[in-house]
């Protein structure tokens, strides 16, 4: 019996990580370039002496979709899309370099460029993007920005540097707690990308499957109460056991 429990039990834990999982995603369902976080569950024997015989599940991320997110235009110019495979560098709350796809980007009164959510963009160097004073802003393709200085005409523009954005495979990421992607342990780094990698104008959105998202919450909430029943049967035989032991 207890064999059964520690499946139930263990199943259940990873159910409700499961659930957790797919709640994140469901919250970030019109967040712009995100990418659904993968889970699954696998077998784990439990090792100690005179447990070989017992198998736990556990849930195990497996990584974020590479799937690329619905593309809608704006005409914005700040908004941007990024080709599949591609990334832009930004500086995290600790000063280090992450990746993100979003790219809803703002310029703020300090002429820093940054996504909606803050964080600086970096360029090809490694600092924080700054724009000049301008009359307007153009990014190309290749994430190059030109402007047109301030007080001059509109055919002078002046490139004032280039975005860095990097090709990478999504496999070769992992997803931090900050919901940024960072290079994986032993992956090798992303490396600068070249020709045209953006469109302007342009925004993707999640990749988050929002109502397949829901169905399987419904499902694991299902799947929880029939791995909590059985922990109460298990109880319940115990109970029993115990009661006929004691009546001899």
């Amino acid at each position: 019996m207890d064999r059964a429990l520690y499946i139930a039990m263990t199943g259940a834990s990873a159910t409700l990580k499961a659930q957790a999982t797919h709640s994140h995603n469901l919250a970030n369902a019109s967040t712009v370039g995100f990418q659904a976080t993968l889970s699954a569950t696998q077998a784990m024997p439990v090792t100690g002496a005179g447990l070989a015989s017992r198998v736990a599940t556990a849930e195990k991320l497996v990584g974020v979709s590479d799937a690329s997110g619905a593309l809608s235009t704006t005409g914005n110019p700040l908004d941007v899309a990024l080709a599949p495979g591609h990334w832009f560098a930004v500086q995290d709350n600790n000063g280090g370099t992450a990746y993100t796809r979003a790219g809803d980007l703002r310029l703020t009164q300090n002429g820093l460029l940054t996504t909606s959510s803050g964080l600086q963009l970096l360029d090809a160097g490694g600092a924080p993007m700054v724009i000049p004073p301008n009359d307007g802003m153009d990014i190309g393709a290749d994430g190059t920005i030109s402007v047109i200085p301030q007080g001059s005409p509109a055919s002078s523009t002046t490139q004032v540097g280039r975005l860095q954005v990097v090709q990478t495979r999504t496999t070769d990421l992992v997803r931090g707690q900050d919901s940024l992607m960072r290079q994986a342990p032993g992956a090798p780094a992303p490396t600068p990308s070249t020709g045209a990698v953006l469109s302007t104008g342009v925004l993707e959105s999640s990749n988050v499957d929002a109502t397949g998202a829901l169905v399987s919450m419904i499902a694991l909430a299902r799947q929880f109460e029939m791995q909590v029943r059985v922990l109460h049967s298990g109880d319940e035989t115990a109970q029993s056991a115990n009661s006929l032991l004691s009546s001899r």
